[in-house]
This record gives structure tokens, C-alpha cells and sequence, in this order.
């Protein structure tokens, strides 16, 4: 017996992609298999570790916990659509690259985009602050010192920017 597909329209990045999926396939393996889109990692794949996390609705979200039919009309950001729009590198990703707030890399896209939604709310975090706002995201490799300075650089640069 063969699985019922579902036609969904997924929002990503300013795209709109059509895809056929199954009634239970997650949102991070919609992006990755049937967009193309390999940015968004899957580690856990419990909700726990947090590098699936994408945006929906400009919110941080474990794409691993959602199902890609939950997702239709709704406007996705994975990494790849966090550059800015002459392709710049955005604030965050240039204080991860300023500050050295990745190794391997595989939690940084997670990182990014929950960062990114962070800075949103609260534009000028304190230290204390910058660690909550990461809190859900784990990382095997950094320690995270570099990755509290990145939030603050990201910030800096976001004023200087504006």
C-alpha cells in the first residue's frame, strides 16, 4: 500500500515552492529533500538540540516537530534566506564570523536563526540576556563564550547599520 502525498505550497525565503509529501513528513525533511534547501540540520530530531531550528512567521521553530503540511501559507527563513538582499552577509552571520562563533558548524544554522528572531525582540541584550536567548540551542564544540560574543557583536552591528 502506497502512502497518500499531499500538495503543499511552502513560502521559503521569498519563494514558493509546490511539493508533494506525505501526511507525516517533517518540515526539515521537506526543506532538505524536496526544496533542496541543506542548511537546515537535523540532529536530535526530538526538538532538543535545536539545529533545525527555522523561522515560520518570523518565530524560531523546531522544523523537526512540525509537519510540512502544518507549514502551508506560512512564510519560512532557513539560513540560506538570512543574507541580505544585495547578499550581504547579515548582522548575525557576520558577528559569527567576526567573533569566531562557530567550529564545525553543524548547530550554527539553528544558532542563526534563533539569534536572528532574538535580536528581533530585544535589539540590545545584555550578556545575560544573550545567553537565554541561546539557551535552546546546543553546541558540542564552542563552549558557547564566542557564541554570547556573536550575539552582542550581531547586535552592535545591527545599530550600526541602522
Amino acid at each position: 500500500m502506497t502512502e497518500q502525498v499531499h500538495d503543499v505550497r511552502l513560502h521559503v525565503n521569498g519563494s514558493v515552492h509546490e511539493v508533494q509529501v506525505p501526511a507525516r513528513r517533517l518540515l526539515s525533511d521537506a526543506l532538505r529533500h524536496a526544496c533542496g534547501l541543506t542548511g537546515t540540520h537535523v540532529g536530535c530530531e526530538h526538538g532538543v538540540c535545536g539545529a533545525c531550528t527555522v523561522l515560520v512567521d518570523g518565530r524560531p521553530m523546531r522544523s523537526c516537530l512540525m509537519l510540512a503540511v502544518s507549514a502551508v501559507d506560512a512564510e519560512i527563513t532557513t539560513v540560506e534566506g538570512l543574507t541580505e538582499a544585495d547578499g550581504s552577509l547579515s548582522p548575525v552571520q557576520q558577528a559569527f564570523s567576526d567573533c569566531h562563533g562557530l567550529q564545525c558548524g553543524f548547530c550554527t544554522p539553528g544558532f542563526l536563526t534563533t539569534i536572528t528572531a532574538g535580536l528581533r525582540d530585544n535589539p540590545d541584550p545584555s550578556e545575560d540576556e544573550a545567553r537565554e536567548m541561546i539557551a535552546g540551542n546546543l553546541c558540542r564544540c564552542t563552549g558557547y563564550q564566542n557564541i554570547v560574543k556573536s550575539v552582542l557583536r550581531a547586535a552592535e552591528i545591527t545599530e550600526e547599520r541602522s
